[in-house]
């Protein structure tokens, strides 16, 4: 039986028998799954006294940081604004079976926040593969309040962006073990890893991380650089610019939206970085080159 994960829940993995195909030869094994599971994400609002629950979300996710994949989404779909419109995220005691009270969340927001319950009504599914689905229109999402990226800095050395997938593959604990999930890592300029998580999908794993910022009380994340795995998506560069992240790096191909919208947002943004490689499709001026002053050296 192969070894568990490190430092890992063990609802964020399971086993399972397989037969490993070698040539023509097959035999007998034991292999670890990335576990998947629903999680509902449910809202409490409304003042006190008169405090109202309903369901906004279900997402496909790995166990795991369930509350900074909660704070994460709702900061980055923009229920709230900041740490101060939560006051708590818990594990809803109200679930028919025992089995199921960890995949229920309940976040409370202040009493004095206002909800759009139209756009509530439109409460949308999350699956772990193709993140936010039934959005109304692209143009609602560009109109959504996002903090203002810093024009200048940070400035990442063209070295930097190179290393950041061995070392983010060092730190994926649940990869070595699984092979099956997606990564999303944060790195100061210099390259030093600050956070990684990870999840199923790449949605939940950004959100997971902006989660854990936003609790901690570190946004906005200006003097980051964020690498994620896998391809750069529209939602991905929008859920980076709502954290304040003006550097995303993806080891895959960005869409045509993800690039208009990095442009728009003043988002530095890098893909196919691999093989000692990568192409810089926003706002080159925070990449530095050997010979090459900054711009604030020029």
């Amino acid at each position: 039986m192969p070894t568990p994960p490190v430092f890992l829940p063990p609802t964020s993995y399971e086993y399972t028998s397989v037969q490993k195909v070698a040539g023509t030869r097959a035999e007998e094994a034991t292999d670890v799954l990335a576990a998947e599971e629903p999680l509902e994400i449910r809202l409490g609002y409304g003042p006190a006294g008169q405090r109202e629950h309903r369901t906004l979300s279900i997402t496909m996710r790995t166990p795991g940081h369930d509350f900074e994949l909660t704070a994460g989404f709702l900061l980055t779909e923009g229920i709230i604004r900041s740490r101060a419109d939560l006051t708590g995220i818990l594990y809803c005691p109200d679930v028919e079976k025992d089995e199921e009270r960890e995949n229920v969340v309940r976040a409370e927001l202040t009493a004095g926040l206002s909800m759009d319950l139209p756009r509530l009504e439109r409460h949308f599914y999350t699956s772990s593969s193709c993140g936010v689905c039934g959005k109304t229109s692209i143009d609602a999402v560009h109109a959504a309040s996002c903090p203002v990226l810093p024009p200048d800095g940070p400035y990442v050395d063209a070295a930097v962006i190179h290393e950041l997938p061995a070392r983010q593959r060092a730190a994926q604990a649940l990869f070595e073990q699984t092979g099956g999930l997606h990564a999303a890592a944060l790195f100061s300029p210099a390259g030093e890893l600050l956070l990684l998580r990870e999840d199923v999908g790449r949605h939940n794993a950004l959100d997971k991380v902006i989660g854990a910022a936003l609790l901690a009380g570190q946004l906005p994340l200006h003097d980051t650089l964020l690498l994620v795995s896998g391809r750069a998506s529209f939602e991905l560069v929008q859920k980076a610019a709502v954290a304040g992240i003006p550097v995303l790096a993806a080891v895959g191909a960005p869409s045509s939206l993800a690039v208009s919208a990095a442009h728009d947002f003043g988002m530095t943004l890098c893909g196919f970085v691999r093989q000692q490689r990568f192409n810089i499709y926003s706002h080159p001026r925070r990449i530095i080159f050997p010979d090459e002053p900054t711009p604030t050296q020029q």
